[in-house]
C-alpha cells in the first residue's frame, strides 16, 4: 500500500495504520498515514511511540506522518564548523550567556510558531500545536533548551523525550547562531545522557551541514524500539560541564 492514496480516518478509538500504509513516493503527500483524532497526550505519546508525528496547517484536520526515509541527528556525527566553534567557545567563556532547559517553555513555543523563516509564510506549530505540547510539556515529555544573554531568551528549541530518544520539533533564533548553541547544548546533554540519535523528521539542508543524515523508515524503527524502552532521563538541567562533549577539555 507505499502508493495507496487511501487514508485512516482516526476516530476517538481508532488505532493508528501500520506506518508501511504512509503515501510512498508517488503519491501528492509522502509519508502521509492517516487524519483526523485528536491531540490529546494519550495519543501523542502512542504516535511518537511508532515514529508517527503530526503537522497540518491552520485550517486543515489534523494530518499524521511517517516519512521515508527520516531524518535523524546521530550526536556522534554532530558537525561543528571552525567558525561555529569559536563562535560556541566565545559564548561559554562570557559571563553573561548561559543554557537552560525548560526556563521559559512557553516563550520558546511562542517564538518557534512566530517567528519568520525564509521561504515560509505560515506555521505549522497553529494554536491547538501549540496547548497540545504546552499541556505535554507540563506532564514532563516536551522539554526547551533556550541560549540566554544578558538574562534576555534569544534562541532556543524544544522537543518531546521518551526513554532515550528525543524528537526535535522546532527552533528559533534572535541573534546569529543562537538556535545552533541550543542544538549544541541538546548535543551535549544527549551525549552526556545516552541519547543516541535525535529525530529530526524532514530533511532540510541546516541540519544536514550539521551532520543530520537520512535513514531509512525500517532501521529508524529499530533504534525507536529499543531508544524508548530505555529509563527515562530524570534529572533535566544543563551543567557547563556538559560543553565538553562538544569541546573537549
Amino acid at each position: 500500500m507505499a502508493n495507496s492514496t487511501e487514508l485512516t480516518v482516526l476516530l476517538p478509538d481508532t488505532p493508528f495504520p501500520a506506518i508501511e500504509q504512509a503515501w510512498g513516493e508517488a503519491t501528492p503527500a509522502p509519508g502521509l498515514l492517516a487524519v483526523g483524532g485528536d491531540l490529546s497526550i494519550g495519543r501523542l505519546r502512542q504516535a511518537y511511540l511508532q515514529g508517527i508525528f503530526p503537522w497540518f496547517s491552520e485550517g486543515q484536520p489534523i494530518l499524521w506522518w511517517s516519512p521515508h526515509p527520516r531524518m535523524v541527528l546521530k550526536v556522534s556525527d554532530f558537525k561543528v564548523s571552525r567558525s561555529f566553534k569559536k563562535t560556541l567557545k566565545a559564548f561559554v567563556n562570557q559571563e553573561s550567556g548561559c543554557v537552560r532547559i525548560d526556563g521559559a517553555f512557553e516563550q520558546v513555543l511562542h517564538h518557534c510558531a512566530h517567528t519568520p523563516r525564509q521561504g515560509q509564510a505560515g506555521t505549522w506549530i497553529v494554536p491547538a500545536m501549540q496547548a497540545a505540547y504546552a499541556r505535554w510539556h507540563h506532564a514532563g515529555a516536551v522539554h526547551s533548551f533556550e541560549t540566554w544573554v544578558d538574562n534576555q531568551l534569544v534562541g532556543g528549541l524544544y522537543g518531546v523525550c521518551l526513554g532515550r530518544m528525543f524528537f526535535g520539533e522546532s527552533m528559533f533564533a534572535l541573534q546569529t547562531d543562537a538556535s545552533k548553541v541550543a542544538l549544541a547544548a541538546l548535543v551535549c546533554f544527549c551525549r552526556h545522557h545516552g541519547v543516541n540519535w535525535i529525530d529530526c523528521q524532514q530533511n532540510t539542508r541546516h541540519l544536514a551541514s550539521m551532520g543530520a543524515v537520512e535513514v531509512a523508515r525500517a532501521d529508524f524503527q529499530r533504534h525507536l524500539t529499543t531508544a524508548t524502552a530505555q529509563h527515562e532521563i530524570q534529572e533535566w538541567v544543563f551543567h557547563s560541564g556538559y560543553w565538553e562533549e562538544v569541546l573537549g577539555r
